[in-house]
């Protein structure tokens, strides 16, 4: 089969999981027979050359998007000046500055994008339509990264003849973040094109159940495959760390939680027998998280304890595996439910146990690892009472980090998604 997987980049400032976890499976997706290009879309993905056989061009570079969402001059510019705006030094640029687009603007920008051949990127989707229909890139299965990208998927089928799968993963909680009107409109006109997709693929149980009820999908159009990674990447940490560090791995931001976990952070350090722990805190940021991380930093500072924190500035992998052992645990609080938590596999895999809230995927993760702990309050009393037995009995931590690495090794391997992918995709293009 000859397979394109279209995927949004996000630059290389933050941890994006979808990045990621889309570079992985095709990556391992090469391994078998079939061709798979990776597409991206706005901006560069988090993944060099080397990690994938085959990478397109960039389509809908972000500056273009949001030029002729504005302008309707930039509507009808010739290619050689809209390939100016897509040059990947300037797009990168433009994503340290996420935090320049008003929140307007993005919902107006969003429900363009759903409107697929009806929206203002007509030229966008003109372009990346031409290419897909070249013989040496005509796909017979396009796999689109998320629901967002849903407009796209009736102009596919119809130009090409193509079957078009949708990943699921975490769009809920942006779609309904958007200002009114613009969620509305959105769920709608995502429910509308929602019919232009063959199969719809959930990166969990628990968000399969909540997308079907959602868009009130028939069961058998909607299937799951868990997110995998390579346990050979990561290595089993030796030893337990000497002074308790609590690790933080995802975006610098208030929706995932780290004001949460760091005033847990301060009223564990008041506790005699955690008083040399540690914190650490990996996974980038945006611009628009920077007056978030300033309060952060006054309150961690006002409580004399900058000596005992530390924001760790780059999260490659090479780095991101020191880090992951230099922990006792792992926490990323999220405030909402989630699909799917990347960092989750990558601690355990590591053998360091996780503490997580009760919500989204995480109940589901744990129940299939064993790996970490699940804690119903989500305050920083609650993420506090919850970590404390895992810092001040490591044997007893230890004991879930290696029960949690079993279960990876075990169920996670990305090798067996890819398998369960690939025989998804053989049975709906028969």
């Amino acid at each position: 089969m000859k397979i394109v997987q279209i995927t949004p980049g996000s630059g290389d400032n933050f941890y994006c999981e979808n990045c990621l976890r889309d570079a992985a499976l095709v990556t391992a997706m090469c391994k078998f027979e079939h061709e798979v290009t990776l597409l991206p879309m706005y901006l560069p993905l988090q993944i060099s050359d080397d990690e994938i056989h085959r990478k397109a061009p960039i389509f809908f570079g972000g500056i273009n998007v949001y030029l002729q969402q504005k302008l309707s001059v930039f509507r009808k510019t010739p290619r050689w000046l809209d390939k100016l705006f897509d040059r990947p030094s300037l797009l990168e640029w433009v994503s340290h500055k996420a935090g320049m687009t008003s929140a307007k603007d993005l919902a107006q920008t969003t429900i363009s994008m759903l409107q697929g051949r009806d929206g203002r990127q007509i030229k966008e989707l003109n372009r990346l339509i031409e290419w897909l229909a070249q013989d040496e890139n005509r796909p017979q299965i396009v796999i689109l990264s998320n629901i967002l990208l849903i407009g796209l998927a009736g102009p596919i089928a119809e130009r090409l003849g193509a079957k078009v799968v949708c990943l699921l993963q975490d769009e809920d909680g942006f779609l309904d973040g958007l200002m009114p009107p613009y969620t509305k409109q959105a769920w709608k006109l995502v429910a509308q094109h929602s019919r232009d997709v063959d199969l719809f693929i959930s990166v969990s149980e628990y968000y399969a159940g909540l997308m079907q009820e959602k868009l009130r999908l028939d069961p058998g159009r909607l299937k799951v495959v868990h997110m995998g990674i390579s346990p050979d990447e990561y290595r089993l940490r030796e030893n337990v760390p000497e002074v308790p560090t609590i690790g933080y791995l995802s975006r610098m931001c208030s929706e995932k939680g780290l004001d949460i976990l760091v005033d847990a952070f301060i009223r564990m350090k008041k506790n005699e027998k955690l008083k040399k722990t540690k914190l650490r805190i990996a996974g980038g940021k945006t611009s628009a998280d920077e007056p978030f991380l300033k309060e952060i930093r006054r309150k961690i500072n006002s409580h004399e304890l900058s000596d005992d924190v530390e924001f760790l500035p780059s999260f490659e992998h090479a780095t991101k595996l020191d880090f992951l052992h230099s922990l006792s645990v792992l926490s990323v609080p999220e405030k909402k439910p989630v699909a799917y938590g990347l960092y989750v596999l990558e601690a355990l895999a590591s053998g360091v146990p996780v503490v997580e809230p009760a919500i989204g995927v995480f109940p589901e993760l744990l129940e299939m690892t064993g790996g970490g702990v699940l804690y119903q309050n989500n305050t920083a009393t609650g993420l506090a009472s919850a970590i404390e037995p895992l810092l001040l009995d490591p044997d007893y931590a230890h004991k879930l980090g290696q029960k949690g690495r079993d279960a990876i090794v075990e169920k996670f391997r990305i090798e067996l998604a890819a398998e369960k992918m690939r025989g998804i995709l053989e049975r709906i293009v028969q």
